[in-house]
Order: structure tokens, then sequence, then C-alpha cells
């Protein structure tokens, strides 16, 4: 259980409080570097667990909740900081909470879920870019967080059509 992509994905959760903490004190280019190592884990850890076969059912679960974590705290750490509207936030809750509850349902259900496709990866690679334009307060950063977010409900829209279609074909 413990290979190396999920001790890579453990480390990941421990670089959300090192993150927390640098971020905090106010040290935003240290604070982006663990962001950035943490990405790297992700990208190891999910190539890795293909290429040796180490895929598990405790990584599959777990890799999916260090991204949104890692996610949920660069956010809160944003609102709080107020380097974005409270708006922006809400909003981006409301999707990953609509999207998270409504694979639950369909999952609890015995229903088909749809994986992440190109256009989820494009939708997490775009809110993974705004992090540095919020971070480094660049001009328009959060308008270009909103574009991202409108993205998302977009991406989210597909996503919700396809499983409707994949379960309409098997029911």
């Amino acid at each position: 259980m413990l290979n190396l992509p999920n001790t890579l994905t453990i480390i990941r959760f421990i670089l959300i409080p090192v993150y927390l903490y640098i971020f905090l004190r106010g040290n935003f280019p240290v604070a982006f570097s663990v962001l950035v190592l943490a990405g790297i884990t992700d990208v190891l850890d999910g190539y890795l667990a293909r290429i040796r076969k180490q895929t598990t059912m405790f990584g599959s679960m777990l890799d999916p909740l260090a991204d949104k974590t890692m996610m949920l705290t660069v956010v809160l750490s944003f609102l709080f900081s107020k380097m974005i509207p409270w708006s922006a936030g809400i909003a981006m809750f409301i999707r990953d909470g609509g999207m998270i509850i409504g694979s639950a349902i369909f999952y609890f259900r015995g229903k088909k879920t749809v994986p992440a496709n190109t256009m989820g990866k494009v939708t997490t690679f775009l809110y993974y870019l705004s992090i540095p334009l919020i971070m480094f307060k660049v001009n328009y950063a959060v308008y270009y967080l909103w574009f991202v977010i409108t993205v998302s409900f977009i991406t989210s829209l597909v996503y919700i059509i396809k499983i409707k279609m994949i379960n309409r074909e098997v029911g």
C-alpha cells in the first residue's frame, strides 16, 4: 500500500500546512515554490503508478483528495488575504462541491461516472495558471480567474451531459 506513488501523494498532503505557514508569513515566492513542488509530486505519482503498474485503490482515493485539499487551501488563503473576492471563492466551492456531491450520488446509486477528460485537465491547468497571477498581483488576474471559473462551469456541464448519456445507454 505504501509504494512510491502513494508516498508522493502523502508528501503532497504534508506540503499543505507547509504552504499555508509560508504563505501566511507573506513569503509568496517560497509559498509558490511549495505549490510547484506539490504539482510535481502530483504529476510524478500518477506517472509512476502507471509505468510501474502500482495503481492502488488507496492511491486512487487519496490522489484526488490531495489535489482538492491543496486547491481548497490555496483558495482559502487567497480569500482570507483578500487576493480574490468572496464571490469567486463561493463560485469555485459551488462548482467543486456540486461535482463531488453529484459524483458521489451517481457512484452510490451504481451509475457510471465519466473519468477526467481533456477539457477537465485543461480547466485544472487554467486554474493552476491563475495561482501565480493572483499571488504576484498581476494586472487582470482576478478577471482571468473569473474566465477560468466560467470555463469550469462549462466543463461541468459537459461532464453532466456525458454522465446522463452513458447512463441512459446503460439503463
